[in-house]
């Protein structure tokens, strides 16, 4: 059974900073891509950040650019999004997504595999 298990959430400041991190099991995901998305109350949830299957190639969703990082560690199966500089706006539910290609994208629908969600909550 594939699993993908967020952690990190956490309530923190505006001006902070939180690193969540992406523990996969069931498969390895050394060769596709990861991604994270969001999802804020009463919206639809949204691209953050892509990486390719060998962390050559990110993408970011245009709110999130120049704050967020997104990394992988091919060993440990694991993906994280170092988040800086949090404001409101980036209150949500994290969710961890797995492609089953190499290069993601900011499509929903590419995802396979999706994780339970990790709360974010960032307060002014």
């Amino acid at each position: 059974q594939v699993q993908l298990v967020e952690s990190g959430g956490r309530a923190v400041q505006a001006g902070g900073s939180l690193r969540l991190s992406c523990a996969a099991s069931g498969r390895t995901f050394a060769s596709n891509a990861m991604g994270w998305f969001r999802q804020a109350p009463g919206k639809e949830r949204e691209f953050v950040a892509t990486i390719s299957w060998n962390g050559d190639s990110t993408g970011y969703g245009d709110s999130v650019k120049g704050r967020f990082i997104i990394s992988r560690d091919k060993r440990k199966n694991t993906v994280y999004l170092q988040m800086n500089n949090l404001n409101p706006e980036d209150t949500a539910v994290y969710y961890c997504a797995g492609n089953l290609l190499a290069y993601g994208s900011s499509s929903r629908s590419t995802y396979n595999y999706w994780g339970q969600g990790t709360q974010v909550t960032v307060s002014s």
